[in-house]
């Protein structure tokens, strides 16, 4: 036994190289899911929060886009437009933007919608 070498530490060096890679790259694509996933719902209350601006009967178009541009840029989405179409009876949002990833494979790009009846003033 005075002549052998002990090679376990070189296999355990192997395994670590080989296994802490895959162990970092699954720590970020888990990160990177969680970033998406925030990012598809900011998008979704952004459109949800100016449909529910504009509806009012003493709303606008402008006020929905105001109030969906703010949502999203606290949410954290860059490159936001908000476009409200508000007719008579119906208020349509569209949400679009970007969301901040690692590794934008092309998965960055996020797009709602939200729409909502406009609110009457009626007698009783």
């Amino acid at each position: 036994m005075v002549g052998r070498r002990v090679e376990r530490g070189l296999s355990q060096s192997v395994q670590y190289a080989l296994v802490l890679p895959v162990l970092m790259l699954s720590t970020l694509g888990i990160i990177q899911a969680g970033v998406w996933t925030h990012g598809r719902n900011v998008a979704e209350q952004a459109a949800s929060a100016a449909a529910d601006a504009a509806r009012g009967s003493r709303s606008s178009a402008t006020d929905g886009e105001r109030v969906g541009r703010h949502v999203a840029a606290v949410g954290g989405l860059t490159e936001v437009s908000v476009q409200v179409s508000r007719t008579t009876s119906r208020v349509e949002v569209t949400v679009t933007g970007r969301i901040p990833m690692f590794f934008d494979l092309g998965l960055g790009a996020v797009t709602e919608y939200a729409s909502a009846p406009v609110e009457r003033i009626s007698r009783p």
